[in-house]
């Protein structure tokens, strides 16, 4: 058994009680590592840029589920409106009227998650949890059928401190469930929480993650 088999087999083994979902974080690894971990069963595969996600796309197989998990601009929604199966980032009005639109040309309904910033670095992206009430009700007025809102992503921040990730993805968690409901109550499909990484996952899932994006853990 290959390392990267080893590593996929024990995260898996570790994530199984919580029922969350492992999205192998495939950005800047050789095609052979992620073939590898393609051909050990896993499909789910996220990367942060859109360039590399169409070229890793075209040179792998293609019941692979893509995921982009890092910040997307309006201009490129349409290179990966036809294929993408979740948006992770969603951090404005503007940017969700595009993937509507461009699903909409797709003739397809594309599934995103609502990015809050609970970090403390500024170079993380997403909507401030004091702001998130006001930006989702922005989002419910307009009419979107391209779209479909499955939940939030975040990330802590990046430190050794594991009492202030542990508080942060706390208030992911209370955000998340609050959001759920006061307005998604009514709606099963609002039930994605994104949180966790390769040095923070464990915490996560404590913490309700459904899907951890793992890159390094894996390919270490």
């Amino acid at each position: 058994m290959s390392m990267i088999e080893t590593n996929i087999r024990q995260i898996e083994e570790e994530i199984r009680p919580s029922n969350a979902r492992l999205i192998v974080v495939s950005k800047y690894r050789p095609l052979e590592e992620i073939q590898q971990a393609y051909d050990c069963g896993q499909r789910a595969f996220a990367e942060n840029r859109v360039q590399s996600l169409l070229e890793r796309r075209e040179a792998l197989p293609s019941d692979c589920e893509w995921h982009l998990i890092g910040s997307l601009q309006t201009n490129k929604v349409k290179y990966i409106s036809e294929f993408i199966t979740l948006i992770h980032s969603v951090d404005s009005l503007k940017l969700a009227q595009e993937i509507d639109k461009q699903a909409q040309k797709q003739g397809r309904c594309i599934d995103i998650l609502l990015q809050t910033r609970v970090a403390q670095e500024d170079s993380k992206q997403g909507v401030p949890p004091n702001e998130f009430p006001d930006f989702v009700r922005a989002l419910l007025q307009a009419p979107m059928p391209g779209i479909r809102i499955r939940g939030i992503m975040g990330m802590a921040s990046f430190v050794e401190d594991t009492q202030q990730i542990d508080q942060e993805f706390s208030e992911i968690e209370t955000l998340f469930n609050e959001t759920k409901h006061r307005f998604f109550s009514n709606d099963a499909l609002f039930s994605e929480l994104s949180i966790g990484m390769s040095g923070d996952y464990r915490l996560a899932l404590q913490h309700g993650a459904t899907l951890v994006r793992i890159g390094s853990a894996i390919f270490q």
